[in-house]
């Protein structure tokens, strides 16, 4: 524990026990490795971005319930409100996790522009560009305000500025993949899985429907792929964290029921296939059970989904008040089949009748998304932007960890929720 969270609060992640930070960082090699690195550490273990970022959304929304209240951190999540405090480990975590990863992404993307293979650095500044967005997106998602950098006693920024620098980061991706293309030697390194040129675009739509900028949500919506999967994939040896566990161990938590925690008027439709997908049912307790991409100990994670992609370009017309568009769009993950989607994901019901008004037509995408996305993570963010009764969540914002507000004498205020 000391190990992992004894130097967060300062941001700096160097360790005198190890390969001396020049050394690592001057080595095309070691520094391929030191990316492969991020994407274990957001992915792999009960210690993972991908856990604590999933975990924490279900049960701060209602989409989760805890099965064993032994799980400390879990159910103080559940409980929500004061229960929910710096001392909070799955908090801690992914705060932890994402300043590490950033930290690591700043010292790649600098060390990599002095290379002299221009195609090798251009994989490493692309790829630890991604993790980086990932992990300002990830701070921003849940905490009211985030580091303005790495360093000791560092300022803080208003969230919105996280997205901002997410989006940043992705926009450097974009360019340095354009000016010099990823070489293949560099993608040998890598695991397989990711689509990186798609999940970029995935991405910097999201942020941008986040930040409200909706014309850029729509064009970049527009250039993702919904047909080529992007996946975080999994093996024997590194398994899905939430199988690992979740779902394996039916000790932890599971789905809180068939509405998806959602309540009523936009609980999904008794005919929705979404809902067998995502969540099983056994006749012995827990009835409820995760499945879907926490199915099996190598089940794929997907960085988005096709679905997200759509009822992105539906939200950023509806909020631009072109009804007709927005309707069409979100008819296509309404009527969207299971076959015809490249993961199973798939409503079949049948289409929304035109005539809503803006408000209505913005209510059907929030439940949509809801019931599309279930798990991703982005209910709570999703239920902010959709202005969402306090009384339908356990907090808006998570309290920043003790191990921050201790060492660091800028960390403000706590939300009140």
């Amino acid at each position: 524990m000391l190990a992992v969270f004894g130097p967060s609060c300062k941001k700096d992640y160097t360790s005198p026990s190890s390969v001396p930070a020049d050394a690592a960082f001057s080595s095309p090699q070691a520094m391929a490795e030191i990316v492969v690195g991020l994407q274990r550490l957001y992915t792999v273990g009960r210690a993972s971005s991908l856990y604590n970022r999933v975990s924490i959304d279900g049960l701060l929304t209602n989409q989760l319930v805890v099965l064993n209240q032994g799980n400390t951190s879990e159910y103080q999540l559940q409980l929500g409100g004061g229960s929910v405090d710096g001392t909070n480990t799955m908090g801690a975590g992914l705060w932890t996790t994402s300043n590490k990863i950033i930290f690591d992404a700043d010292n790649l993307i600098a060390s990599a522009a002095k290379l002299g293979d221009k195609n090798y650095a251009s994989g490493i500044i692309v790829y630890a560009n991604l993790f980086k967005a990932l992990a300002l997106g990830d701070l921003a998602m849940f905490w009211q305000q985030i580091p303005a950098s790495t360093g000791k006693s560092v300022s803080f920024v208003d969230r919105a500025q996280g997205f901002t620098k997410a989006i940043a980061a992705i926009d450097q991706a974009l360019s340095t993949m354009s000016a010099d293309s990823i070489s293949t030697k560099f993608l040998f390194n890598i695991p397989a899985g990711l689509s990186i040129g798609n999940s970029l675009h995935a991405l910097k739509a999201r942020y941008s429907l986040f930040a409200g900028n909706y014309a850029q949500a729509l064009s970049e919506a527009n250039a993702a792929s919904l047909t080529v999967k992007s996946t975080f994939n999994f093996s024997t040896v590194n398994l899905n964290p939430i199988f690992e566990t979740a779902t394996s161990t039916n000790n932890v938590y599971a789905p809180s029921n068939l509405a998806m925690g959602l309540p009523t008027g936009l609980q999904p439709d008794a005919s929705d296939k979404r809902v067998p997908f995502y969540i099983s049912t056994n006749t012995s307790a827990p009835i409820y059970r995760v499945s879907g991409f926490g199915a099996a100990s190598t089940t794929p994670w997907p960085l988005y989904l096709p679905g997200e992609m759509i009822l992105t370009k539906a939200e950023a017309y509806a909020r631009q008040n072109d009804l007709t568009n927005a309707l069409a769009e979100l008819n296509k993950v309404v009527t969207k089949t299971p076959a015809s989607d490249g993961y199973g994901v798939g409503a079949d019901l049948p289409p929304l009748a035109a005539g809503m008004t803006q408000a209505q037509i913005l209510d059907q995408i929030y439940k949509h998304r809801s019931i599309e996305l279930y798990m991703s993570s982005l209910r709570l963010e999703d239920m902010r932007r959709f202005n969402r009764p306090n009384s339908e969540k356990r907090r808006n914002f998570l309290p920043y960890p003790f191990l921050e507000r201790d060492n660091n004498p800028n960390t403000p205020a706590d939300p009140p929720f």
